[in-house]
């Protein structure tokens, strides 16, 4: 039987977790922007017994970048996105309903796995217990980036599993071959949670080849990884069963999806060959290996560095709230020869590297963020052995100084700092959020009290935000000339336009601020208007495309 004594202190931490996130879900408890309300969809179409299908486009990539030749609602989901989030969300909207709680909830408990587990690899990394019990409390309040831990998405699954892959690593390096084998295992998970996952998985492999080619090249029972360690290498029967248990998860998830799409990752080509983010949204540009090419160096050149600076503000930002950052620094160059962070080290360099050559484009939309969370947990350990470090030279120099006690005194205001910025950071993101969702409300109360029918289609820049809200199925605007938005509206057989100030196709633009308009787009039914005097906030539009249509007359 466990004494209490044993596990207090990550039940403490668990539980300072799960209230930091239930208090975030309370401020805010719907989903937030579309990754959010996209898993949330796919989960509510799963309980409701339709499967992986869904009956609105977030974007054209997800249906072969194109108007396809039988342009129809419902679709196959998760052509880009994939499923994990929306999996963890069923049975909990099975019990509860289709309600926010019950897409929150598995977030909340999943994610604040990840401050227990924290204290944990601090212990077996031998780092102090105030550094332990520090990093665990930052990871139940993990700095800017607490805001976004009751999104019902993956931030909250990739903390605690990132960092439980790079653990299990780092203990396969230590002789433990189940250990490094179940680092596969969670690898496949966070492989069907993003597409990215799969470079955690890469780590895990970079570090066995690593390992082995150090141990051949020094010979058998010398030194490896670490000065003055003498151990045997990660075994190649461990290696085998990581790649199987990772194969268990990602194996099926990749069979379905070139049964239903033809390719394990349908949206790619769309994704990497992308010159401008404005590619990315649109049907028209040409993304090909060839047009990214003859772009020539200096672009090239400039986006790879452009992904790698808004890389290293992200995670400066969202991960170390900027306080923590030169003590990571610190810490990070005390512990570079430990074995303990030899993953997490391998990890970092391939996510920053992914966001330099794989997709740089998409890191200041969030997408590098996503894989960067689980780095948070090592992170926080090693800031914090590098607040201590910086304590122990200036101690050196003041004798007046006592070490322990400035330490304690340090790491207090440090942990208490960072905490700090969830609430600088997390107040405006939310407003933020507020300011979008408000509009939305509105005209969904507006579309029943017009008794629009369920099934009209909207036509909108966030297609799941609109499924989300009003319960109607739609169809992003493509960032492309207005023709090509007609064309889409025809093919959909769309009724309705909703134009958003905040976020709006670039042809768009001037319907929303009152310019020409199109014969195929009616008078405004329904806006809600700008607190600033500025043009609308949100704006209803009749869409015609049949000759028998006649809402859109002058």
């Amino acid at each position: 039987m466990l004494r209490w004594a044993t596990v207090r202190t990550p039940l403490l931490l668990y539980g300072l977790a799960f209230v930091a996130r239930t208090f975030v879900f309370l401020t805010f408890p719907d989903p937030a922007y579309p990754d959010s309300y996209y898993y949330v969809e796919v989960a509510r179409a799963i309980s409701a017994g339709h499967g992986l299908n869904i009956d609105f486009i977030w974007i054209f990539a997800e249906v072969g970048n194109r108007i396809p030749a039988n342009p129809t609602l419902p679709i196959a989901s998760n052509a880009h996105w994939l499923p994990l989030a929306s999996f963890l969300q069923v049975p909990f909207i099975t019990l509860l309903g289709p309600t926010p709680l019950a897409s929150a909830l598995p977030m909340l408990l999943i994610g604040s796995l990840a401050a227990p587990l924290t204290w944990q690899i601090g212990r077996e990394a031998a780092a102090q217990p105030i550094v332990s019990i520090g990093a665990g409390v930052l990871a139940a309040v993990p700095a800017a980036g607490t805001v976004f831990m009751a999104q019902p998405e993956n931030f909250a699954i990739l903390q605690p599993l990132v960092a439980a892959t790079l653990w299990l690593a780092a203990r396969g390096l230590r002789g433990r071959s189940a250990s490094f084998a179940l680092a596969g295992f969670l690898a496949g998970l966070a492989s069907v949670a993003r597409n990215d996952g799969i470079l955690l998985f890469g780590a895990v492999v970079l570090i066995w080849v690593v390992d082995r080619v150090r141990w051949w090249r020094r010979g058998a029972g010398s030194r490896a990884w670490t000065t003055g360690e003498i151990r045997p290498p990660v075994s190649v029967l461990a290696a085998l069963g990581s790649i199987a248990l990772f194969l268990l998860f990602v194996g099926p998830w990749w069979a379905r999806q070139i049964l239903v799409f033809g390719s394990i990752t349908p949206t790619s080509s769309a994704a990497l060959w992308i010159r401008t983010y404005a590619e990315w949204n649109s049907i028209t540009a040409n993304s090909s290996p060839a047009t990214f090419l003859a772009q020539g160096p200096g672009p090239i050149i400039a986006s790879r560095l452009g992904g790698l600076t808004s890389a290293i503000g992200n995670f400066a930002v969202v991960i170390c709230s900027i306080v923590l950052l030169p003590f990571l620094v610190i810490g990070a160059a005390v512990r570079r020869a430990s074995l303990d962070f030899a993953p997490w080290f391998a990890y970092a360099a391939i996510v920053f590297a992914g966001a330099t050559f794989i997709y740089p484009l998409h890191v200041p939309g969030g997408a590098f963020i996503h894989s960067a969370i689980g780095l948070a947990p090592h992170a926080y350990i090693l800031a914090l052995e590098g607040v201590l470090a910086a304590v122990a030279a200036i101690a050196g120099r003041r004798s007046t100084w006592n070490e322990g006690l400035a330490s304690r005194v340090f790491m207090g205001a440090m942990v208490a700092l960072t905490m700090a910025t969830a609430v600088v950071f997390g107040i405006p993101t939310e407003r933020a959020w507020d300011d979008l969702r408000q509009p939305r409300v509105a005209l969904a109360t507006e579309l029943d009290r017009l008794a629009i029918p369920a099934s009209d289609r909207l036509l909108s820049i966030d297609a799941s935000g609109m499924k989300y809200w009003t319960g109607r199925p739609g169809i992003v605007t493509p960032d492309d000339p207005i023709e090509t938005v007609e064309a889409v509206a025809r093919a959909y057989d769309t009724r309705w336009l909703v134009l958003e100030r905040t976020s709006i196709a670039r042809s768009l633009a001037p319907v929303l601020t009152g310019g020409t308009r199109p014969a195929w787009i009616g008078r405004p039914v329904f806006s809600v208007p700008s607190l600033d005097g500025g043009p609308p906030r949100l704006v209803l539009f009749p869409v015609c495309t049949t000759p028998d249509d006649n809402r859109c007359g002058s």
